[in-house]
């Protein structure tokens, strides 16, 4: 039967718990008991409780950047299916290494439905908070939304520097549903808002060149596009989708089977 440590003494207890030495306070008493009994160097345990309260810090905060970062599921580019997926061979591992988000640059991921557009955004966005990146993940419908609360509220300028606290912000399906005036306008706001100060990862179906498609007015049409652009990886995907051609095998293998 393993006998418990002896539990710290009341001051130095209420000392680590006042500084919020949450792992230090756990794992000291049976540490000290093993530096006795091994005669370990004072400067030993001491650095043992300083790594693994670090250790414990890190993981807690990049648990809480995860959850705040709102991803619809966790994805990694080793997960990403090459053969299914249209996007360029280096450009994976340059992207991976997140430089440009250091740089302050953006990435606009834009090619038909299915091509891997999606999970590479995530992907990346997934591998930047583990890096120790802010990030916030949107569809572009759910960002609109979010800007229209804050106009409804006067309070859009607020909720846009709100969202600049993160080192990258990805709009996903942009383009799904075309934008009215304030929307385009809104979406505009945050572009140029980020614009050099914090970088933007885009995912979209339609073209650049056909971007009359989802913004209304002309001169955001143009605008937006152009300061997106400016400092930005464009990466093209093309091909079938990946989920119709497995939705297909799976209809192939249930006909062979009968």
């Amino acid at each position: 039967m393993t006998t418990a440590p002896p539990p710290l003494a009341p001051d130095i207890a209420a000392g680590l718990r006042r500084l919020k030495l949450a792992t230090m306070r756990q794992l000291a008493p049976e540490l000290l008991v093993t530096a006795k009994t091994q005669r370990r160097a004072p400067e030993e345990l001491l650095r043992t409780l300083i790594d693994a309260e670090i250790t414990a810090r890190d993981a807690s905060s990049a648990a809480i950047r995860m959850k705040t970062a709102a991803f619809p599921v966790i994805k990694t580019l080793d997960e990403l299916d090459r053969s299914a997926c249209s996007v360029p061979g280096p450009t994976p591992g340059y992207l991976a290494s997140l430089e440009w988000i250091t740089a302050l640059e953006n990435l606009c991921l834009v090619g038909p439905a299915g091509t891997g557009k999606s999970h590479v955004l995530v992907a990346l966005g997934v591998a930047a908070v583990r890096a120790g990146h802010k990030v916030r993940y949107f569809t572009a419908a759910d960002l609109t939304e979010t800007l229209y609360r804050g106009l409804a509220g006067n309070s859009a300028g607020k909720v846009i520097e709100n969202l600049l606290r993160n080192d990258l912000i990805l709009i996903d399906e942009a383009g799904f549903a075309p934008l009215d005036d304030t929307g385009a306008q809104l979406l505009f706001r945050i572009v140029s808002a980020a614009c050099e100060r914090r970088s933007l990862g885009v995912a979209s179906h339609w073209p650049f060149e056909q971007r009359g498609r989802f913004l209304p007015e002309h001169t955001t049409a143009v605008s937006l596009p152009d300061r997106l652009l400016h400092h930005a990886s464009v990466v093209v995907t093309d091909g079938d989708s990946y989920r119709m051609r497995q939705a297909r095998a799976r209809v192939a293998s249930h006909l062979n089977k009968h």
